[in-house]
C-alpha cells in the first residue's frame, strides 16, 4: 500500500528530504497544493513522468502542468526560463499578480525540454502553488538539481479529484510504498483546479476556468482575456467529460429536483442530492447535502462532496444548477463535465 508521511508535523523535514530523493530516483510523490492534491515526478525525467501517466490511466498525449519553486519572480526565474522558449509581457503581469497561486500559464516550450510532460506540444504548462508543502517540497527539489515537478491530480483519469491525502489514498492505494509517497499537508484550502490561460498566441485565452474571475484577469493582464477557441492547445482537466464519480451525475434547477423528488415520493433509493434551495424530500434513503451559498466555499467542498454523495449504493447524484454568474464559472464548468 502507498505510505503517506504527515507533511505539517515535527517529522515534516525528514518527509520532505524522503519525497525529494524518491522523486531524484524517478518515483511518484503525491503532495497538497492550495488546489488538489498533485502526482508529482521530476518533470526533465521522461521514465518518471510515464509512471504518472500509467498510475492514472491518463492517454500519453494529454498533456502534464509542471509546477515551479518561488514566492518572487527572482526566485522563479531560472526553472522559468528552463521550460519556456518565451514569457509574453501580459504573462509576466499574469505571474506577478496571482503567483504563487491558482493559476496556469500555457507558454511557447523551450524544444526538448519536458516533452513526455508536454504531451507532445510545442507549448507547456506552468504553475506556482501557494500550498506551503508544495513549495517545501519544490524548494527541496531544486536545491537537488530538478528544475519543475509535473503533477496532475493524483487520481485515476476522468474521476473526482481529490483534495485530502485519504482521498489519495483511495485512488491509488493499490501502488506500493516503492512507487508513491503520499504526503499529507490536510485538506487544500481552494478545492478546484487552477485557472489555465493560453499565452502562447500573443493574446490571453482562458481555457479552463477556476477561482480567479475574468475581471481580476483582465485587470492583471492589461489587455482582454478572450475564451476557448478551436486554435486552443490540450491543456489538463478539459476533456468533455471529467471529474466524474461512479454514481451518474445530473444537473437540475430546483422547481426540476422538487417535481422529480415528490414523483419517486418515499420510494426514492440510490439517490443523493446537492442542493442550495430548500427541498421536500418524502424518502429517508435519499442522501441530502447543502450547497454553500458562496461560490468560493462551494468550490472548496466540491470534490469532498461528491465523493461523500458517492456512496456504495448511489446511482444517481442530483445536483442543483450553480448560479449563472462568472463567480460560480469554476464550479460550473466542473459540474457539467462530471454530469457529461
Amino acid at each position: 500500500m502507498a505510505l503517506i508521511l504527515h507533511a505539517q508535523r515535527p517529522e515534516a523535514d525528514a518527509a520532505i528530504d524522503d519525497a525529494v530523493q524518491r522523486l531524484r530516483a524517478g518515483r511518484l510523490v503525491a503532495l497538497p497544493t492550495e488546489t488538489v492534491y498533485g502526482l508529482a515526478a521530476d518533470a526533465d525525467q521522461p521514465k518518471a513522468v510515464a509512471r504518472i501517466f500509467a498510475a492514472k490511466g491518463r492517454p500519453a498525449d494529454h498533456p502534464l502542468i509542471v509546477h515551479l519553486a518561488g514566492t518572487t519572480r527572482e526566485e522563479r526565474a531560472a526553472a522559468l526560463d528552463h521550460y519556456a522558449a518565451q514569457v509574453p509581457p501580459f504573462a509576466q503581469r499574469l505571474m506577478e499578480a496571482f503567483w504563487p497561486g491558482p493559476l496556469t500559464l500555457i507558454l511557447p516550450r523551450r524544444p526538448g525540454v519536458a516533452d513526455t510532460a508536454a504531451g507532445g506540444q510545442p507549448t507547456i504548462g506552468l504553475r506556482c502553488p501557494a500550498h506551503p508543502v508544495a513549495q517545501r517540497v519544490l524548494r527541496a527539489a531544486q536545491a537537488a538539481g530538478i528544475h519543475g515537478l509535473a503533477a496532475p491530480s493524483a487520481n485515476r483519469f476522468g474521476r473526482v479529484s481529490p483534495t485530502t491525502a485519504e482521498h489519495v489514498l483511495d485512488e491509488l492505494g493499490h501502488l506500493d510504498d516503492e512507487a508513491l509517497l503520499i504526503l499529507d499537508g490536510g485538506a487544500c484550502p481552494v478545492g478546484i483546479e487552477s485557472t489555465i490561460i493560453d499565452c502562447s498566441r500573443g493574446m490571453p485565452v482562458r481555457l479552463r476556468p477556476g477561482t480567479i474571475g475574468l475581471d481580476e484577469l483582465h485587470a492583471a493582464a492589461g489587455v482582454p482575456i478572450a475564451e476557448r477557441d478551436a486554435q486552443a492547445p490540450r491543456v489538463s482537466g478539459t476533456l468533455a467529460s471529467h471529474y466524474a464519480p461512479r454514481a451518474k451525475v445530473r444537473l437540475m434547477d430546483a422547481t426540476e429536483l422538487q417535481t422529480a423528488l415528490d414523483l419517486l415520493g418515499g420510494e426514492a433509493r440510490q439517490l443523493a442530492v446537492y442542493h442550495r434551495t430548500p427541498l421536500r424530500v418524502l424518502s429517508p434513503h435519499v442522501r441530502m447535502a447543502r450547497m454553500p451559498d458562496n461560490a468560493a466555499a462551494c468550490a472548496r467542498e466540491l470534490f469532498a462532496v461528491l465523493r461523500a454523495l458517492d456512496a456504495d449504493d448511489t446511482r444517481l447524484i442530483w445536483v442543483e444548477r450553480p448560479p449563472a454568474d462568472a463567480a460560480w464559472d469554476g464550479v460550473r464548468d466542473r459540474l457539467q463535465r462530471a454530469a457529461a
